[in-house]
């Protein structure tokens, strides 16, 4: 016999222990599922693939050793083998299929061998008692959800040929509280470390390029985060959503601190410092300039993509009974810009007066007037019409 063939044991819950020779190269699909009395499996030299399902459901299980001829683990091989403590994957093996061992929650240790490239999606999912795991240097790839809800889960290393962590990866291990990104990492996933509620701190590699939606997001004792990147990562707004990053102190090269200070959501930590220590420079907005262009009151600022925050009061505003009033209050503008990553800028001022039903304009760098045949001085050279008189009396009084 070369091969164990397709559900060939399945449901054969009187079944205690399994030999299985060296001639069998094979184990089908659903071999041994749902073998519940099973305690012990004991594979050949020569088996080269474990079919997918072929021991899912044995959750009297509770050890493997899977042997150096085993190049593949099918998908959900050993799903809900809850009796499972201790997996150790060979060195031939290349693949971990996925949910391979999802809901193995009695397992507390796993060695991976160092031929592994791929752990698959949910390979690792819900086992609930695993403490420790390392990843070797072998695998280039986390897929989702390949360690997710494993609530015991207390250090994770993860290999230098890791280029991607999947979305959910690590979601829910509460137990993590610490956990490195080597430098081979481009990409983390939406929500690979969402929900890690023990996380305090974060070291993101150099070669990080794009950092997914809610990636720690609700990681809430969170306190500090190194990023090595020079360049901002791609990085989703909410990727730390619920982490209380305002009490967060975040840590980046040092001639990049600006260029993150600039940038949500990294501009939301409490503080940016350099990785050697240094202290960001940073900038001032310029003080805006205050201009009267046809009939409007216009700001501009020599800071690129600043917000304006303006007021416009009028001290002497009162009521008027009579018949006839003369136009003479007095309006008083103020205005400063603001800039994610700059302080604000100085608070700029100008004054418009009403005398003799003629407008005295002051701090205005540039005052821009509509021609018309009706006009009258202004300042004592230029000259202001009744329009324009009556667009600022509108435009003050925010109509």
């Amino acid at each position: 016999m070369t091969s164990i063939g397709e559900r060939a044991f399945a449901g054969c819950n009187g079944l205690t222990s399994v030999t299985i020779p060296n001639s069998v190269t094979s184990i089908g699909q659903s071999a041994f599922y749902n073998c519940r009395g099973l305690t012990s499996v004991t594979i050949g030299n020569s088996v080269t693939s474990i079919g997918s399902s072929a021991f899912e459901g044995c959750s009297g299980l509770i050890s493997v050793t899977i042997p150096n001829s085993v190049t593949s683990i099918g998908e959900r091989a050993f799903m809900y083998c809850s009796s499972l403590t201790s997996v150790t994957i060979s060195n031939s093996v290349t693949s971990i299929g996925g949910w391979a061992f999802c809901f193995c929650s009695g397992l507390t240790s796993v060695t991976i061998g160092n031929s592994v490239t791929s752990i698959g999606a949910a390979a690792f999912s819900d086992c609930s008692g695993l403490t420790s795991v390392i990843i070797p240097n072998s695998v280039t790839s986390i897929e989702s959800g390949a360690f997710a809800n494993c609530s015991s889960l207390t250090s994770v290393t993860i290999g230098n040929s890791v280029t991607s962590i999947g979305r959910n990866a690590f979601s829910n291990c509460s137990g993590i509280t610490a956990v490195t990104i080597p430098n081979s990492v481009t990409s983390i996933g939406l929500g690979a470390f969402e929900g890690c509620s023990g996380l305090t701190s974060v070291t993101i590699g150099s070669g990080i390029k794009t950092i997914g939606e809610y990636a720690f997001a609700n990681c809430a004792e969170l306190t500090d985060v190194y990023c090595y990147a020079e360049q901002v990562p791609g990085t989703h707004i909410d990727a730390f959503s619920g982490s209380h990053i305002e009490n967060t102190t975040l840590r980046v090269p040092d001639a990049s601190v600006n260029d993150y200070m600039s940038k949500a959501p990294w501009s939301d930590f409490k503080e940016v410092k350099g990785l050697n220590g240094s202290t960001p420079d940073v900038k001032k907005c310029a003080t805006p300039a205050i201009a009267y262009i046809q009939g409007e009151i216009v700001f501009s600022c020599e800071t690129e993509g600043v917000e304006f925050v303006s007021e416009v009061k009028v001290p002497d505003a009162k009521k008027y009974y009579d018949s006839r009033i003369t136009l003479a209050p007095t309006y008083e503008i103020s205005v400063y810009a603001t800039l994610t990553g700059y302080d604000n800028s100085d608070v700029a001022t100008a004054t418009i007066t009403w005398r003799n039903g003629r407008p005295v304009m002051e701090g205005f760098s540039s005052i821009e007037l509509e021609e018309d045949e009706s006009r009258g001085d202004l300042n004592g050279d230029s000259k202001v019409n009744v329009g324009d008189i009556m667009a600022i009396i509108n435009i003050m009084a925010g109509k």
